[in-house]
Order: structure tokens, then C-alpha cells, then sequence
């Protein structure tokens, strides 16, 4: 039941007074976020699990339920731009943190979030193979898988035709941003990993009417 869930979530999760709000100040200050939505956002946080941290099927069901976004691949990867300490689970911060920038984030911090998103090994920059398999994984597949893998391959030729501003045939942060502050279209041009307005205000609301138990 979702009311026994969110009594044991805020049960599990009571601290002193002065560290709740140690904590809300601490992440008002760090987020785009008002008190009250900072708050709202706990409180969804703490419905949805027993413990004190959420794992990665809790966070992928939220990011479908809410947002409809649904590539197993793209949606690890998200998972893991919020999970700053600990692969596996996510802490209250490191939601409210990471939503924040999915949500509300400037220009430059979505596009660090999406190059993170992107690249798949962690690494600087985002190879032609990533590319590649970002864009698989993501498109609906043709007649043929021969057709859809050559339609591939010519997408990221054009891609890096655009994007790789260096000429080094990988694309690096910076390549990201230039092209990104060039045509805003390129910001997702690897698979959808944001949210539309619609999707970000609807999930405000969501977390807003939840009561306060």
C-alpha cells in the first residue's frame, strides 16, 4: 500500500530537526528549486522506498511512470548522472540534486548532463562506437537490421560532420557545447534523455500534492 510505504519511508527517515533543516537549506541554495518544491521532492523521495536511498528499478519506474521515457540504455545511464557516490542507489540530495538540472538545468548544465548520459564509459570524450550503439538502441527497427544498421552509420557521419568541431573523430565536451549553443535540436541528437515542460511541471505538481504525512 502506497500510504503504509510513505509512513515507513518517512519513519526510516527522521533525523534531528536541526539536520532537516541543515539539509533543506543547504539544498535550496544548491538546486533551482524553492523550499516548498525541496520538500515536496523528500517527501515524493521518501514514498516511494522504505530505506533511506533509492535503487535503480525504483528510479527507472519513476522516469517511465512520469516522464515516458523508456530505453533500457539511456535510462541506466541517467541513473548513474544521480548516482554521484554510490552506483547502485541514489540518496534524498543526489534526487533532488539530479532533478534540479533534468528539470530546471541552464544550458550548460544540461548539456553536461547529457553528454555524461552519453557517454557511455565515463570518458571525455564520446566515440563513433557509442555513438553508434546510443542511436541503435534508440531507433525503431526497419524491415531490415541491415538497412537500420547502415542508416546508422550514415546518421553518425553526419552527426560528426556537425558536431566534432576539432576534426579528432570524437566528440569531446566542448565539440558538445559549441554545437549545442549553435542549433539547441542537438542538445538529445544521441537519444531522448530529458523531459519536455509539460513533463517537468506535471511532475512538480505530482510531487507537490502528495500529502505530508
Amino acid at each position: 500500500d502506497k500510504m503504509d510505504r510513505l509512513r515507513q519511508g518517512l519513519k526510516r527517515a527522521k533525523m534531528p530537526r536541526s539536520e532537516k533543516l541543515k539539509m533543506l537549506e543547504d539544498l535550496v541554495a544548491a538546486t533551482h528549486f524553492t523550499n516548498d518544491e525541496v520538500v515536496a521532492l523528500q517527501t515524493m523521495f521518501n514514498s516511494m522506498q522504505t530505506g533511506d536511498k533509492m535503487d535503480r528499478l525504483r528510479f527507472r519506474e519513476l522516469l517511465h511512470d512520469h516522464f515516458n521515457l523508456t530505453d533500457d540504455l539511456l535510462l541506466d545511464r541517467i541513473f548513474k548522472q544521480f548516482a554521484v557516490l554510490n552506483e547502485a542507489t541514489i540518496t534524498v540530495s543526489e534526487f533532488v540534486k539530479g532533478l534540479s538540472i533534468f528539470l530546471r538545468g541552464s544550458q550548460d548544465e544540461l548539456v553536461e548532463f547529457v553528454f555524461g548520459v552519453y557517454s557511455l564509459h565515463g570518458e571525455e570524450e564520446i566515440s563513433r562506437e557509442e555513438m553508434f550503439r546510443l542511436l541503435k538502441s534508440c531507433i525503431v527497427k526497419p524491415q531490415s537490421e541491415e538497412d537500420r544498421d547502415e542508416g546508422i552509420k550514415d546518421l553518425v557521419d553526419l552527426l560528426m560532420k556537425k558536431m566534432d568541431k576539432d576534426g579528432n573523430g570524437r566528440l569531446s565536451l566542448e565539440d558538445y557545447k559549441l554545437s549545442v549553443q549553435e542549433d539547441s535540436l542537438l542538445l538529445e541528437a544521441l537519444g531522448p534523455c530529458l523531459p519536455d515542460k509539460k513533463g517537468s511541471k506535471g511532475f512538480l505538481l505530482a510531487a507537490e500534492a502528495m500529502p505530508r504525512v
